[in-house]
Formats: C-alpha cells, structure tokens, sequence
C-alpha cells in the first residue's frame, strides 16, 4: 500500500493520536499538537502500513542492524527491521544517558539504519548516532514516522520520514500559547523533561 501525507494524517486522527492543545515536548518546546505515536503503533496494520514506506525506501541499502531508542522508536525500529529482514536492537537511558544495554552491542563496520518515532529537533537521533559511532558501525540512514520539523534537522545521513509537515513548535519563552494563557501545559510523552 502506498501512503502519501494526507493517508497518514487520516490514520493519525482515525486513532486519536493526532492531539490539538498545549503541549511540552521531549525536546523541551512548546507545540499546540502532539503526535501520540503510541495510539497508532497499537494497530498492527497501521504500524506496517506506516513502517512500509521507511522500509520501502532503504530497503536497496546495505544494512544489518535496525537501532531505535526506547520508548517511543521501539516498535518503529522492531517493524522496520522485521520488514527488511535484520536483526533490531534498542538503546535506553540509564541515568539520563542513552546506552545500550541488555547485551546488545554493535560491531566495526556494522551498517545500521537507525529509527525514530517523532523527530521535532533530532535529540534522541543524535544520541543514538553518536552510540553507533563510538561502536566503529556504519550509519546508513534514519527513518521516523513523523519529521515535525519538514527537514529542517540534518542528521548528516539519509534522513526518510513517512509524514514531514512544519509543525509550530515555540521555545518555552516565546510560546504564544502560554501568552495567551488559555490552555495548561501537558506533557503527554512517555520521557520525562528536565
């Protein structure tokens, strides 16, 4: 099946994971919508339909491992690997630090694609980046499902979202939401911000 913007924005808000509001994202920024990832992931067709389009694009690449940072680039990563027939591997944060654990490792030369659910600045993206560097392997390209910022992050590798929209996002001091005072900051995401 083949998505464009539009179909993914359908499924976005068929499952309710499309949220208008205020809200504080993992980034620390300000945004009036969120993208609750989660809702769509719980579908098994939506998570293979939506993944399809990031396996579909480097599925000419040499890759051996699928990497995605827990939570939120889990099942994305887990979907993708699974398409492309590679092995999936996670990291985490220990401490606030992004790691890999549980006995995962990577090795010299490994090619690795790496996935995300949301990218709004890229921060866990380059978390992740710099783990698979200081292994020695080979970044061949990020995916996400939604690039909120339409390709204003530059990871310095491939980068394939299945949405890319501009979604507004505001520092937290120039947010024109909470200058109007209205709506209450909510913080919907599964990483606490500091």
């Amino acid at each position: 099946m083949n998505l464009n913007n539009e179909d993914v924005i359908k499924i976005f808000k068929s499952t309710e994971a499309l949220l208008e509001g205020h809200f504080l994202l993992t980034s620390g920024r300000h945004s009036n919508q969120y993208f609750q990832c989660a809702k769509v992931l719980q579908y098994p067709e939506y998570t293979s339909q939506i993944c399809s389009l990031i396996a579909d694009h480097f599925k000419n690449y040499e890759i051996d491992t699928v990497i995605a940072p827990a939570m939120g680039g889990m099942i994305v990563g887990y979907e993708v690997a699974r398409q492309l027939n590679k092995r999936s591997i996670f990291t985490e944060r220990e401490n606030k630090e992004m790691t890999l654990r549980r006995g995962f490792s990577l090795s010299k030369g490994e090619k690795v694609l790496v996935c995300e659910d949301v990218v709004t600045t890229g921060g866990s993206v380059f978390e992740v980046i710099e783990i698979v560097k200081k292994f020695g392997a080979e970044i061949v390209g990020v995916g996400s499902i939604v690039d909120r910022s339409n390709g204003k992050v530059d990871f310095g590798y491939e980068f394939f979202p299945s949405l890319r929209l501009n979604a507004v996002s505001y520092s937290p001091e120039d947010c024109a939401i909470c200058k109007e005072g209205k709506l209450d900051l909510v913080k919907p995401g599964s990483r606490k911000v500091f």
